[in-house]
C-alpha cells in the first residue's frame, strides 16, 4: 500500500526554514494581487493577534536577548501592515461605493463601533493614535535603542576583559567564556538592530497618515466622477472606510511600538516586567499610606467624585496595612547545627578537661580568613559563589602547573575589619585586601575614558588603580573601559595569583609522593628505576621546587624523571640537576614564554660584562660571592631599564645568558625584577631564531 509522502524539503527542519520566504512572498503578493474581503478580514485579524503575542512576549521576557528575533519581527510586522494597507486601498477604491462593508467586516467594525460611525470622530481618534505612536512611543523607543547600542558597543572591551579575567582566574571554563563572549556580541548587535528597526515603525506611522489621505481624496474622486455619488455620501462613505482602514493598521502598530519600548527600556534582572512592578512599585507601605492620604484628601474636596477617590484611598490603605503586617512578622528560621551544639554545650557545661595532643591544631597550608561582612561569599546557605570558584582555581592550577594544590581552609576572623580578608600560607600572611559585598571593583587597565565616583583603591592581585562602585554604575564603568568584577571575583583572583606565585612553597613532600604515585600508574618502570634508587624523594622535591620558583610548570614529569635518570649518576646537587632538567624542558619553557613565535626577542649581556661575571663565578663559585657590589648594582639597574623597554614594546622581558651564569643571575635579578625570565643558550630549541633587542652592561 502506497502512502502520500511530502518531499524532503517540505518536512522536518527544512519546513521551518521555508516559513520566512513564504511569508515575504505572501506580503509582496498582497501588494500586487487583488484580495477578496474575507481574506482581508483574516489577515487583519492575524495582524492584531500577532501584535498582542509580541506585546505579551516582551512583558514576560527577562533579558532583551531572550527575544533576539524582535528586530526581525518588527520589520516583518511593519511590512505586513503596509501590504494590508495597499490591498485594502485597492478594494476601498474599487468597491467602496457599494457600502461600508466593501473592504471587509473588520474595517466596517472599526469604522462603526469604535468611532461611532462619525467620520469626524474617526479622524480625531486616528490623528491622536498616530501622534501617540509617532511622537511619543516610537520616538522614545528609538532614542533608547540608539543610546543602548552606543553604550553596548563602548562596553564591549571592558566586558571582554572581565571574561578573560574570569577565565584566567579559573572561575569559568573555555566553553562558558565562549558563551559569554557570544552573548556580549549578540547584545551589541541586538541594540544596533533595534536602533535601525525603530526607523521602520516611524516610517510606518507616516505612511499610515499618507495612505489615509490618499484613500479619502482618491475615494472622493472615484465616487463622484466614476460612480455619480453626491459629495456628502461619497465623503461619509469613503472617509469611514479610510479611517477604519487606518485604525485597523495603527492599533497593531501602537501595540508593536509599545512592545519595542518595553524591550529596550527594561533593565536586565531575574524578574519579568510584572514581577518588577509588583516587587518594586508596591513594596513600601509608607508610600501606599501617603498616597492613600493624598487621594482621600482630594476626595473630600467639594465637587470631586467622592466615591471613586475614597474607594481607591481605602484600597491603598489596606494594601499598605497588609505590607506593614507582613514586614513585622518574624521570619521562620531553622536552628543551625552550630547553634544547637552551642546551646547543648551551654546546658551541659562539662568540667574543663586536661590538655592533650588533640588540643594541638595543625597549621593549614593554605588559609583564607574573612571578616563577618564577607561571610555571605563563603556561605552556601546565603548563595555564596566563592567556594565553587576556589574549586575551579585548584582545578585550573592542577591542569596548568602539574600538581594538586592543598585545599583552602576558610574561616571567619572577628579580629579583621568587617570587609577585610587575608590569605595565609602555612600560617603566615602572604596577602590581604578588602572586598565589599554588593559592590563592584572597577579596575583601570590604563585606557579608560573617564573617572568614577567612589573610594579609590588598588587591585589586590596586580596593584592596578581601581574604584569600588555601586551595582547601578556597572554598565557605565564598562562603557568607559574599566574592567568590572564583583567582590567574590576580587578575592578569587587574588587567591589564584598568590597560589601561582607561591607554587614552590605549596609543593611539599606529601604532594611529591602523590605525584610520583600517580605517574607510577602510567610509567611504572621509569618511576621504579629513578625514585628512590637514583634520586631520593627529597632531591626530587628540591628540583621540582627550583623549577616552580622560576615559573616552570612540572606537567611533563616523564621528561623530568628521564633527565634525572640520565644525569643523577654523575651529579647529586639539586641545583645542577635542575639545570639539566631545564635543558630537557627547553621547548616547553620557551613555548610557555613566547607561545608559538619562531623568532625570540631577548636581552643579552655585553661581552665585557659577561667575561667579568664568568671570572667571578670561576673564582668564587656558583653563588657569585666574588661579584663587586658596584658591578652588582650596575647590573641590576641596567637590567631593570632594559626590562622596562621590553615591556613598553609589549614583549616579555627575557635575558639570555651562558649556562654557568643562568642560576646565579636568575636568583639575583628575580628579587629586583620579579617578571624577568632568565634563559641559557642550551635551553633554546634549534628551530628558534634569536633577535637581541638590547644589551645589558654596554656601559659597565
Amino acid at each position: 500500500m502506497n502512502y502520500l509522502k511530502l518531499p524532503v524539503w517540505l518536512s522536518g527542519p527544512n519546513s521551518k526554514a521555508l516559513a520566512a520566504p513564504i511569508l515575504i512572498i505572501m506580503m509582496l503578493a498582497m501588494m500586487v494581487l487583488p484580495l477578496p474581503a474575507i481574506v482581508l478580514d483574516l489577515f487583519f485579524t492575524f495582524n492584531i493577534a500577532l501584535s498582542i503575542i509580541v506585546l505579551l512576549t516582551s512583558l514576560y521576557t527577562v533579558k532583551p536577548l531572550d527575544f533576539m528575533a524582535f528586530p526581525i519581527v518588527l520589520l516583518v510586522s511593519t511590512m505586513l501592515r503596509l501590504s494590508l494597507n495597499v490591498a485594502s486601498t485597492r478594494i476601498v477604491l474599487t468597491e467602496g461605493h457599494t457600502g461600508p462593508d466593501a473592504a471587509g467586516k473588520v474595517i466596517e467594525a472599526f469604522g462603526h463601533f469604535l468611532i461611532g460611525g462619525n467620520y469626524t470622530v474617526g479622524i480625531v481618534v486616528f490623528v491622536i493614535l498616530t501622534i501617540i505612536n509617532f511622537v511619543v512611543v516610537t520616538k522614545g523607543a528609538g532614542r533608547i535603542a540608539e543610546v543602548g547600542a552606543r553604550f553596548a558597543l563602548d562596553a564591549m572591551p571592558g566586558k571582554q576583559m572581565a571574561i578573560d579575567a574570569d577565565l584566567n582566574a579559573g572561575l569559568i571554563g573555555e566553553g562558558e567564556a565562549k558563551r559569554r563572549r557570544q552573548e556580549v556580541a549578540q547584545e551589541a548587535e541586538f541594540y544596533g538592530a533595534m536602533d535601525g528597526a525603530s526607523k521602520y515603525v516611524r516610517g510606518d506611522a507616516i505612511a499610515g497618515i499618507i495612505v489615509t489621505l490618499v484613500n479619502v481624496i482618491g475615494g472622493l474622486i472615484v465616487g463622484i466622477v466614476q460612480h455619480d455619488m453626491n459629495f456628502a455620501n461619497a465623503l461619509q462613505n469613503y472617509t469611514l472606510l479610510a479611517i477604519g482602514d487606518g485604525l485597523v493598521a495603527q492599533i497593531p502598530s501602537l501595540i508593536i511600538s509599545t512592545a519595542a519600548g518595553i524591550i529596550v527600556s527594561r533593565v536586565a534582572s531575574e524578574q519579568d516586567i510584572g514581577g518588577q512592578l509588583l516587587s518594586q512599585l508596591f513594596a513600601k507601605p509608607q508610600v501606599l499610606f501617603i498616597t492613600s492620604a493624598i487621594v482621600g484628601g482630594m476626595g473630600l474636596i467639594p465637587g470631586m467624585p467622592h466615591i471613586a477617590f475614597i474607594f481607591l484611598a481605602s484600597i491603598l490603605a489596606g494594601g499598605g496595612y497588609m505590607l506593614n503586617q507582613r514586614a513585622k512578622a518574624p521570619p521562620v528560621q531553622e536552628e543551625s547545627p552550630e547553634a544547637a551544639a552551642a546551646a547543648a554545650a551551654a546546658v551541659a557545661a562539662p568540667e574543663m578537661e586536661e590538655a592533650s595532643w588533640q588540643d594541638i591544631v595543625p597549621v593549614d597550608t593554605l588559609g583564607l580568613e574573612v571578616g563577618y561582612r564577607l561571610i555571605p561569599l563563603v556561605d552556601k546557605g546565603q548563595g555564596g559563589e566563592l567556594l565553587r570558584r576556589i574549586k575551579g582555581i585548584r582545578k585550573k592550577f592542577a591542569q596548568e602547573v602539574g600538581f594538586l594544590a592543598p585545599p583552602v581552609h576558610i574561616r571567619d576572623n572577628l579580629e579583621l575589619k568587617p570587609s577585610s580578608y587575608r590569605i595565609t600560607l602555612k600560617g603566615v600572611e602572604v596577602g590581604s585586601g578588602e572586598a565589599h559585598v554588593g559592590q563592584f571593583l572597577a579596575i583601570n587597565p590604563g585606557m579608560v575614558s573617564g573617572a568614577l565616583p567612589g573610594p579609590a583603591t588598588t587591585d589586590p592581585a596586580f596593584g592596578l588603580p581601581a574604584v569600588w562602585i555601586e551595582s547601578s554604575m556597572r554598565d557605565s564603568a564598562q562603557s568607559m573601559g574599566y574592567t568590572v568584577v564583583d567582590a567574590g571575583t576580587v578575592i578569587a583572583t587574588h587567591l589564584n595569583h598568590l597560589i601561582t606565585s607561591h607554587a614552590a612553597d605549596l609543593l611539599g613532600r606529601q604532594e611529591v609522593q602523590q605525584l610520583v604515585d600517580y605517574l607510577a600508574k602510567e610509567a611504572p618502570k621509569l618511576v621504579e628505576e629513578v625514585v628512590p634508587k637514583m634520586v631520593p624523594i627529597s632531591t626530587l622535591q628540591k628540583v621540582l621546587q627550583n623549577l616552580l620558583a622560576e615559573g616552570v610548570h612540572i606537567r611533563d614529569m616523564r621528561t623530568i624523571l628521564e633527565s634525572l635518570s640520565e644525569h643523577a649518576a654523575r651529579m647529586a646537587d639539586p641545583t645542577d640537576l635542575t639545570a639539566m632538567v631545564r635543558i630537557a624542558l627547553g621547548r616547553a619553557i620557551v613555548q610557555q614564554i613566547f607561545q608559538s613565535a619562531n623568532e625570540l626577542p631577548v636581552m643579552a649581556l655585553d661581552n665585557r660584562l659577561e667575561r667579568l661575571l664568568m671570572q667571578a663565578v670561576q673564582t668564587s663559585g656558583p653563588d657569585g660571592a666574588g661579584i663587586e657590589p658596584g658591578l652588582a648594582d650596575s647590573l641590576a639597574m641596567q637590567t631593570a631599564q632594559a626590562a622596562r623597554q621590553q615591556e613598553q614594546m609589549g614583549l616579555t622581558p627575557v635575558l639570555l645568558v651562558p649556562g654557568p651564569l643562568r642560576n646565579l643571575l636568575s636568583r639575583f635579578l628575580r628579587r629586583v625584577i620579579p617578571q624577568l625570565k632568565v634563559l641559557s643558550h642550551a635551553e633554546l630549541p634549534e628551530s628558534k631564531s634569536i633577535r637581541v633587542t638590547s644589551l645589558v652592561g654596554g656601559q659597565a
